[in-house]
């Protein structure tokens, strides 16, 4: 996704530290594992937090190993023992990246469209095999991919309606970490939550440039001034909500690992990472 999902380092502890650590690594091996060397670049900070929270719902130890990190023989890194709790954050980043490419294709012009159509069949050979991993992670990501080009082909000035398919679509996501229905219904509150905070973030990151490239931004149809402040007046109060929202409902969440660093992120990060990428 956009890598908007993070942890505020300097409220960890070293040992959380280190344990989030070993789950980014763990889910990049993991990609490179089972989708080749190219997939490790679709690593990002909130397929971390997928993992992570993917984890945090079952009780148990988890074995940590010390290993030579692929990208940098000269390090040692710490990694979860086994792939399985990995296999479903993976094949989302894989084809969330991949829907994404070509969203790019069809926007971009030039050297960046051509560049964005040579990596796509890599993308494609290892989106087809997560997708037939889990079809479910498939169907979610496509219906968000197409309802979002409509929006953007209609011009859509709705703030609440372009936001929506990136809410649903990561609500959808954290569901398939809990069979439980309870569960569920948190998680999905949580990911709607944390979707819209996405969107809300991006757009305000992008509207300075999309106002001069023609671009598609929701945003930009009601701006007034300079681009960069008004996001900041429109979207910084609704930033706010998201995430106070997603904690409420964190709250709720039985989670029997790692509280600590998922609190973090919600309720420390989230914020953190906001004011830093818009300068508030």
């Amino acid at each position: 996704m956009f890598g908007y999902i993070r942890i505020a380092k300097p409220e960890l502890k070293v040992k959380e530290y280190e344990m989030y650590k070993a789950v980014y690594c763990s889910l990049c091996r993991t990609l490179g594992r089972n989708y080749g060397i190219w997939s490790r670049f679709t690593l990002s900070y909130d397929f971390t937090f997928l993992a992570l929270l993917n984890m945090s719902l079952d009780s148990g130890c988890d074995m940590i190993e010390r290993r030579r990190c692929v990208c940098n023989p000269l390090k040692k890194c710490n990694y979860c023992k086994g792939d399985e709790r990995f296999a479903m954050p993976a094949a989302a980043a894989v084809i969330m990246v991949y829907y994404k490419l070509l969203d790019n294709i069809e926007d971009e012009k030039g050297l960046k469209k051509a560049g964005y159509v040579l990596i796509k069949p890599v993308l494609n050979r290892a989106r087809k095999k997560a997708a037939r991993l889990f079809p479910q992670i498939e169907e979610i990501i496509s219906r968000y991919i197409a309802e979002q080009s409509k929006l953007e082909k209609e011009d859509c000035a709705e703030l609440d309606r372009a936001a929506d398919p990136t809410a649903k679509a990561l609500a959808s996501l954290l569901q398939l970490c809990s069979a439980d229905g309870v569960q569920k219904r948190i998680l999905e509150r949580i990911g709607y939550c944390l979707g819209r905070y996405i969107y809300l973030l991006d757009a305000a990151c992008d509207l300075a440039g999309d106002v001069k490239t023609g671009s598609y931004n929701c945003l930009k149809y009601s701006a007034e001034g300079e681009p960069s402040d008004y996001a900041k007046k429109r979207v910084v109060p609704q930033l706010y909500f998201c995430s106070n929202e997603a904690g409420k409902a964190f709250e709720l969440l039985d989670v029997k690992k790692y509280k600590p660093i998922l609190g973090n992120i919600i309720y420390l990060g989230l914020e953190d990472t906001f004011k830093k990428e818009l300068n508030v």
